[in-house]
């Protein structure tokens, strides 16, 4: 429907407009038709009295419709409209006119070449409404059929008082059918599109224009409703309509025709050709009308019957009940409809047009046998609810969620960063089929409902918590407060609506408006739940209703306000969505995981052995993701060198460097209230029981103590390590060139760089390769990309730190003050210790409004100890540049590929690896260790230089350094 009436210039004299305007209304009137049916776009009327004031508009503005209205004194309407048509030649013009004798002898005589309709006024505007949707179906028909397989209705009538009597009725029928079939829509966009969908009305008057729609629309007509007597080469041909459908039969013998007369001695006429007949003169024609338009043309319940006795065997509602009873029909009775194409063409009714088109282009010989022809309509029907589902934001509704459904919503808020970046993976899905078809193997998002933000919002006023929140209460204090909250009664039964359906362990993710936006990710700020599933339901439901209150709590956490001040946002503002979603992954006894996790970027900071930027990595990891994110140690590769490992380079290095334990979902029902940590039931657990799984055996390789070799594949004895050899190398699942693909196609549609999480089942029941898991996407944002700056003097010499593997595009030149982590007498058990030292450091940063330089070993923000130090965002959120540092005996990778170094690098805070052992840079730590410190303990010490130090990073390069004074 590209083509619309929005301005109607309406010609009267001025009682008829005062008629039109003070008594009729007609502006009002047609806008409430509008509202009734669901329709947009109502025109506007603009009355003038004549044709010269018809041409002053005409020539003022843009009109899409003209209509006439000859008044008492009948002014000559028939030449003014030539006139207008010689100008305004693409412009419809419609004379409206009150019946009588002696208007039906003057048109007899008059010229209507200029005049597109005729149509008799009685004051009625849902002839306005019949007009106006005739002359855009006529306008937009050819297109819409072509384009998406759009049906029509053929009326054929030259009778101006019946035609301008049955087409109102009849839209009213056609648009209040489509508005009942779109409430089957997923959203407010697909409602609109099933009410634009519904069959257009093309209207004939002669026998010549009706074969001439006929044969142009043949293959999109649901059906034709005919007059038996009309114009036939030029005069009145009394058996027309009876020649015009004996056509039309031989051609279809099961297209559906009603055959309307005034003489009812026709009706043998219609039985001969198998057509419905109305009796023109009966009082009950428009009741009749609709019965036989609903019964013929495939609107309503669509009822298998008994072809034999009639009788009515069953009755469906909707495209869910076709699917779900479709093996209870018998075998006769759905032959006997798809035969007669009553099924397809009952879907064309309700704008359901790819499978329509598959029903009708397919026989049941197609298959073979019957019950072969029936599995591939279950197929069929299957296949397109799964593509009907996939990559929209539908509404959620309890009664229609069923395990096809992809994304759903509740509310009318915002989904959150996260809930938009699901929609967009979903979508982007959708639209490169040739992902799957490439690599063979199903690429999809979990099954998704997100709690728009107007249900927080909701939930934070009705229980007064704003002020409690906003306040000083610590993180436990406010959990405690939001637990004993009450949330919307409403979301009982549609979580567990959702829980029936998804029947796994769900994920409760917090979706805040600000989480993975373009110009601030906040990426792991907020609280992610994981619950078991439970037999009892209710159960399950308690479960959810205290993770979504404490996922609520944690965007007023203690940590959550640092991190919303330090960038310069407001609590308040803060809205937060939260996504249910099902946990990716296989039963193991009492612990639940995917095969394995991974995040990848598009963009690679630290590339190495021929490695490019552009290129990517990524790192992956045996279990649940949140040990990646949360920075374990994972296998590094980049998808295009995926057998060009570093960390198995050696046999030493991939003894020490790969992974040792995994997490899992611990399956037994925790203790209500949960805690505020979030991980509290995580299983981290060895690689021993992995082995128990028989997961670990398809990602693992053994290492040879004897030959001191390791073998890409599981071999009784010896060590196994998590090499992801027969994947990377072998290419058992296709893990690189997908996630290749992927990340090149999600860069160039999100516009930037991006990250992306992901989970992997491998030896799905319906693929044997396994299913590929598309869990979360954000942009990376480098806000310093732009700067321009003198590069040139980046070399080592008399540097105070210097580092070839620099992240930012930058230079800083006001910054004095440094702290670091002394290196002599540095053991990894101390670094809680260190992290709350640095925690305080960083709160007088944030007071006073400077910046620093923070200098460690081992990486920042890992959640594991051994790796490094254990800081959140929040704690080091003064500093303007981060040095990871590799000591003799503690030589850890670094930060990529986390929560902690994504927001990092989104807020523009350098960031230096400085490793001396593989001569990629050096921190002159003895320099420092000479000046006077402000601050000083056993772990830590802070320096503030008397003049700023000079910051230099080319991001281009990869280069980095800071020069600093020297006497």
């Amino acid at each position: 429907m590209q083509m619309r009436i929005y301005n109607v210039l309406l010609i009267a004299r001025k009682y008829e407009a005062f008629m039109l305007e003070d008594d009729s209304r007609i502006d009002e009137k047609i806008f409430m038709e509008y509202v009734s049916l669901n329709l947009r776009y109502p025109p506007r009327f603009t009355l003038v009295v004549d044709e010269n004031e018809a041409l002053v508009e005409l020539n003022a503005r843009n009109y899409d419709l003209v209509i006439v209205m000859p008044g008492s004194d009948n002014f000559d309407i028939f030449s003014g409209a030539k006139r207008i048509k010689e100008q305004f030649s693409r412009i419809p013009i419609v004379v409206l006119t009150p019946f009588s004798r002696e208007v039906t002898i003057r048109l007899s005589k008059e010229d209507l070449s200029a005049i597109d309709y005729v149509f008799s006024w009685l004051g009625n505007a849902d002839l306005l409404l019949a007009i106006i949707k005739l002359l855009e179906d006529k306008m937009n028909a050819e297109a819409d059929m072509c384009s998406v397989g759009v049906q029509a209705i053929l009326v054929v009538e030259d009778n101006i008082r019946f035609y301008s009597s049955m087409l109102p009725h009849l839209y009213k029928i056609i648009l209040k059918q489509s508005q009942e079939f779109s409430k089957e829509a997923l959203n407010e966009h697909e409602m609109m599109l099933r009410m634009r969908g519904r069959p257009k009305i093309l209207l004939a008057r002669t026998y010549e224009e009706a074969l001439s729609i006929y044969q142009t629309c043949k293959h999109n007509l649901l059906g034709v409703i005919s007059d038996i007597s009309f114009m036939h080469n030029q005069v009145k041909d009394k058996q027309a309509g009876i020649q015009l459908c004996s056509y039309i039969r031989k051609q279809d013998p099961f297209l559906p025709i009603i055959m309307e007369s005034s003489d009812a001695q026709n009706r043998p006429y219609a039985d001969q050709l198998q057509a419905a007949f109305l009796d023109k003169n009966a009082k009950s024609f428009p009741y009749e009308l609709e019965s036989a338009v609903i019964r013929n043309f495939g609107f309503g319940e669509f009822e298998f019957i008994n072809s034999e006795t009639q009788e009515v065997l069953l009755r469906i509602k909707d495209l869910n009940e076709l699917q779900h009873r479709l093996h209870e029909i018998p075998q006769e009775s759905l032959l006997y409809h798809a035969s007669h194409n009553h099924i397809s063409r009952w879907l064309y009714s309700r704008a359901i047009f790819p499978l329509a088109e598959y029903i009708r282009h397919h026989n049941f010989s197609d298959f073979g046998t019957f019950e072969a022809g029936r599995e591939a309509l279950y197929n069929a029907i299957v296949s397109y609810r799964q593509m009907r589902n996939q990559g929209v934001v539908a509404i959620f509704r309890k009664e229609r969620f069923d395990r096809y459904s992809h994304f759903t919503r509740i509310g009318n808020g915002s989904l959150g960063g996260k809930g938009r970046g699901l929609a967009f993976i979903d979508n982007l899905i959708k639209r490169h089929q040739e992902f799957e078809s490439q690599f063979d193997v199903p690429i999809r998002i979990p099954k998704t409902l997100v709690l728009c933000s107007d249900l927080f919002e909701e939930f934070m006023e009705n229980n007064g918590l704003y002020s409690l929140a906003l306040g000083n209460l610590s993180d436990e204090e406010i959990l405690q407060h939001f637990l004993q909250a009450q949330l919307p009664d409403s979301l009982h039964e549609d979580c567990k609506a959702f829980a029936e359906v998804v029947k796994t362990p769900i994920a409760i993710r917090s979706s805040s408006t600000l989480e993975d936006s373009h110009y601030q990710p906040f990426a792991g700020v907020y609280k992610t739940y994981m619950i078991p599933q439970s037999e009892d339901m209710e159960t399950t439901l308690s479960m959810i209703s205290v993770g979504v209150k404490s996922v609520y709590a944690s965007v007023f956490y203690k940590e959550s306000k640092a991190y919303l001040q330090a960038t310069q946002n407001m609590v308040d503002e803060e809205k937060m969505s939260i996504i249910l979603q099902e946990v990716i992954g296989k039963d193991f006894g009492d612990r639940y995981y995917p095969s394995f996790s991974g995040v990848a970027q598009s963009i690679n900071y630290y590339p190495i052995n021929g490695e490019k930027i552009e290129e990517g990595v990524a790192n992956i990891a045996l279990g649940l993701g949140k040990y990646i994110v949360d920075g374990g140690v994972t296998l590094r590769f980049s998808p295009s060198h995926p057998q060009h490992v570093l960390q198995l380079s050696t046999p030493a290095m991939a003894l020490r460097e790969t992974q040792m334990k995994f997490y899992a979902l611990d399956k037994h029902i925790p203790e209500i209230p949960f805690p505020v940590n979030d991980g509290f039931n995580l299983l981290s657990l060895s690689l021993k029981e992995a082995e128990k799984d028989q997961t670990l055996q398809p990602l693992a390789s053994t290492f040879e103590l004897q030959n001191q070799i390791i073998r890409d594949s599981w071999y009784e004895g010896g060590r196994k390590l998590v090499t992801f050899s027969s994947i990377l190398k072998y290419n058992a699942f296709p893990l690189a060139e997908m996630l290749r693909q992927i990340l090149k196609v999600a860069q160039e549609e999100m516009g930037c760089p991006v990250e992306i999480e992901f989970a992997v089942n491998l030896n799905e029941p319906e693929n044997s390769k396994g299913a590929f898991y598309w869990l979360q996407i954000r942009p990376i944002v480098n806000p310093n990309k732009s700067v321009s700056a003198d590069f040139s003097d980046l070399s080592s010499t008399g540097a105070l730190i210097y580092s070839e593997k620099a992240l930012g595009h930058m230079v800083i030149t006001d910054v004095a003050d440094i702290i670091y982590v002394k290196s002599a007498g540095f053991r990894p058990q101390n670094n809680p210790v260190i992290a709350r030292e640095i925690e305080r450091l960083n709160q007088q940063f944030i007071e006073s409004g400077r910046g620093y330089i923070l200098v460690g070993p081992g990486r920042w923000g890992t959640a594991d100890p051994a790796l490094g130090i254990q800081v959140k965002w929040a704690q080091i959120s003064s500093a303007r540049l981060i040095v990871e540092t590799v000591l003799d005996k503690y030589r850890i990778d670094p930060s990529q590929g986390t929560h902690f170094f994504q927001n990092l690098t989104s807020f523009g805070v350098g960031y230096f690896t400085v490793n001396p052992f593989l001569k990629t840079g050096f921190f002159d730590e003895q320099y420092l260790n000479e000046q006077e410190a402000v601050y000083e303990t056993e772990f830590v010490r802070h320096v503030r230089l008397e003049k700023p130090v000079l910051i230099k990073i080319n991001g281009k390069k990869g280069e980095g350094v800071v020069r600093v004074e020297r006497e």
